[in-house]
């Protein structure tokens, strides 16, 4: 895929794209789980990944409010302190932290971090930094709320923040989400990649697209955006 801005992209992952949620696919390999990003490390993807915080401030690598859907739990991720939290099974795997992750990737391949913010807004920053602190591969923040990515601006300098922006989202509300966030890069649905706004923006700054679920939609997109986040029939 190739870009029309003049300035490269940091994290560019190549030809692979990012895996989202990890390489996941049934209960041998659910998403989010360290097995599932592992195996996306064995084919050399990026890794995109969802963030939710624990009641005491560790930052957890999964995607739901609730266990409900991938653990069969009634457990709320945010009401709860981690050590309650070890016991939930996403199959036969536990919830990973985000410091397991980063010590699995190891810098091999770049991340896309995205954060799941849910009444906690003023608390990410320092759980941030606390689990970032001594990581010195390429990675990115990201978040659906453009005042999460402000603050990663204001308390984590030198981090590359990005918004994440769903096609429903009205003119008047993506002009206000990027004026408040003013992100470094944005990653918009698959249904809105080919859209004007975003090919203007485009020459901005990076434009990643999620989700990729088929080998068309990969096509469609290849060169529309600078990266795709992709699972199932759309992996590389």
């Amino acid at each position: 895929m190739r870009s029309s801005r003049s300035a490269a992209d940091p994290l560019d992952p190549g030809p692979k794209g990012f895996a989202h949620r990890g390489l996941h696919g049934g209960a041998a390999f659910p998403e989010n789980s360290l097995i599932a990003f592992a195996a996306a490390l064995e084919i050399g993807a990026g890794i995109e990944c969802d963030l939710r915080l624990t009641a005491d401030d560790r930052v957890l690598v999964f995607h739901d409010k609730d266990g409900w859907r991938l653990c069969g739990s009634p457990l709320v991720i945010g009401e709860c302190r981690h050590e309650e939290l070890k016991r939930l099974r996403v199959g036969e795997h536990p919830v990973p932290t985000l410091e397991s992750l980063l010590q699995l990737v190891g810098g091999r391949v770049p991340l896309l971090l995205e954060v799941k913010v849910e009444g906690d807004l003023w608390r990410w920053a320092p759980a941030l930094k606390r689990a970032l602190r001594e990581y010195h591969g390429r990675f990115e923040i990201m978040s659906f709320d453009p005042r999460l990515v402000r603050l990663v601006a204001t308390n984590l300098p030198g981090v590359r923040r990005g918004l994440v922006m769903p096609d429903r989202w009205s003119w008047w509300r993506r002009w206000l989400a990027l004026w408040l966030a003013r992100p470094d890069f944005l990653a918009v649905e698959t249904t809105a990649a080919v859209r004007p706004w975003v090919q203007r923006e485009r020459r901005r700054r990076p434009v990643y697209s999620w989700t990729v679920k088929s080998a068309a939609d990969r096509k469609r997109l290849a060169d529309q955006v600078d990266a795709l986040i992709w699972e199932g029939d759309g992996r590389p």
